[in-house]
């Protein structure tokens, strides 16, 4: 086979660092997002934040064509430039006798910040608390405890043995051969070590099981509490037919009447069976919405965030110093510089345009959830919001993950209005959120002595025009977090 050079035309993409910066800032969350642009502030000596009230001179009129605040209903965007690529505006030669007006601004001035607080809910101790460990908190208590050296070893074997949950993970025998590689330790003098650990906070930690936690808990209330030697006696020796709702069992056994039973089951309720989740708590996690939508004049809107990223400008100090013939090693850094500031704002306008129109969307095609909640969202898939915006679906995959949207209804994911679809008697379709919505009032509605099975709610919504098979009713149902109709027996 003879060699030979060849001459095709063809075409394809390339992925062109502007383009790749894009995609990346795309798919951020709101956090990641405001990190970046503070690196890009840090290194980019273009970059600067425009101040709140700052005049922006000419930015005003290109700011016009991205203003954030619209109102999905009376206003239709204009689809005929935005299919085409973003890249192709920022200009291969830069001009520098121009005025500088390369200005992002994420969102109106006057929308009030949606998570600002009032002096009098502010919570201190909500910004300055910090994660508590629970063997720190135990071994605190430790060392204000008067024991003896030899006991004090032997306790902190035991709070090292304990769990997140607050249960001892290791029987004395295992903390008996911990400790006897020092010295000699008998189970009796573990046993007595352990009693007095017992004794730390929160109530009815290091227990070896749930009926000596409560127990522990039990233990602490006062003696002429109403049900109180009755509670010891189920915690003792019945909780397993508690825990399997056998109160006919339980009430033959204890020879305790219904309305005497519940008393005694509503004292047990009100322990802890996780003492350790007391301590043991994560610093809370903080969402920051993308967008917000209420409700004005009977019309929804959607809007932007205005906390989400700052307004940036392009520093027209440091642009001045360029020269257009000059070719010396700063000149060219600051061109480099100013073309980056340059596809930076581009690509966060990009990104912002782009998360409006997919936030619109979704605010049009599930108007029925905002008016009248869950029960009445519609099936939605990312393929008809990318048709509608005419964008490609992994773009609108994208600009939906870690994205979340601010509701009357309270605070959602993008992804949470997209779900599939189960056909109904009459010919339509009902969105699996919705199913879910209707099985969870089913439940809270249901008789809590006779709670329905799994088959009975397929029936209850079969009636309602949905055919949904009992083991789809039992996946949603975990899903929702509900136990199964045992479960949820109740005695009152």
């Amino acid at each position: 086979m003879k060699a030979s050079l060849v001459l095709k035309m063809g075409q394809q993409l390339t992925m062109t660092p502007q383009l790749q910066q894009a995609i990346r800032l795309l798919q951020m969350s709101t956090l990641d997002l405001q990190e970046e642009i503070q690196d890009a502030l840090e290194s980019n000596p273009m970059l600067e934040k425009q101040d709140e009230g700052e005049d922006s001179g000419n930015a005003e009129a290109s700011l016009d064509a991205v203003e954030p605040q619209v109102s999905a209903q009376e206003v239709q965007p204009d689809t005929s430039n935005e299919t085409a690529d973003w890249n192709e505006k920022i200009p291969k030669e830069l001009e520098i006798d121009t005025s500088w007006d390369d200005v992002y601004q994420s969102s109106a001035s006057n929308i009030p910040s949606s998570s600002a607080a009032s002096g009098e809910d502010w919570d201190f101790t909500s910004t300055t608390s910090a994660e508590t460990n629970l063997q720190d908190h135990l071994h605190w208590q430790l060392n204000l405890a008067t024991m003896s050296d030899r006991d004090r070893a032997i306790a902190t074997v035991i709070i090292d043995s304990i769990g997140k949950d607050g249960y001892l993970r290791e029987s004395l025998a295992d903390i008996q051969a911990a400790l006897s590689t020092n010295q000699q330790v008998a189970l009796d003098e573990i046993e007595v070590v352990l009693k007095r650990v017992q004794h730390f906070e929160p109530t009815g930690i290091a227990a070896r099981n749930l009926s000596e936690c409560l127990l522990l808990q039990l233990d602490l209330l006062a003696p002429d509490t109403p049900w109180l030697a009755e509670a010891k006696l189920l915690c003792n020796k019945y909780l397993q037919l508690l825990g399997s709702r056998d109160y006919r069992q339980l009430m033959r056994r204890m020879r305790l009447k219904e309305e005497e039973l519940s008393q005694v089951v509503q004292l047990i309720q009100t322990l802890n069976p996780r003492p350790g989740a007391e301590v043991g708590s994560k610093e809370p996690e903080y969402i920051i919405p993308d967008v917000i939508v209420r409700k004005a004049n009977n019309r929804w809107i959607v809007e932007l965030n205005p906390e989400v990223a700052p307004r940036l400008t392009v520093n027209s100090y440091y642009a001045s110093f360029i020269r257009r013939a000059d070719n010396s090693a700063d000149n060219t850094f600051l061109r480099t510089q100013l073309q980056e500031a340059r596809w930076f704002i581009n690509s966060l306008q990009s990104r912002n345009e782009t998360l409006l129109k997919v936030a619109t969307e979704i605010l049009n095609h599930q108007r029925a959830f905002f008016d009248y909640g869950p029960e009445a969202m519609k099936p939605l898939i990312l393929a008809e919001v990318a048709d509608a915006i005419e964008m490609h679906e992994s773009t609108v995959s994208r600009i939906t993950t870690q994205k979340y949207m601010h509701t009357p209804r309270g605070v959602f994911e993008l992804k949470y209005f997209f779900s599939s679809h189960v056909s109904t008697t009459q010919g339509g379709e009902c969105s699996s959120t919705a199913i879910r919505a209707i099985i969870e009032k089913i439940v809270a509605a249901e008789n809590p002595r006779k709670p329905l099975s799994d088959s009975k709610i397929a029936d209850l919504l079969e009636e309602q025009g949905i055919q949904v098979a009992r083991r789809t009713i039992a996946k949603y149902r975990d899903a929702l977090g509900i136990p199964s109709s045992t479960q949820r027996k109740q005695l009152f």
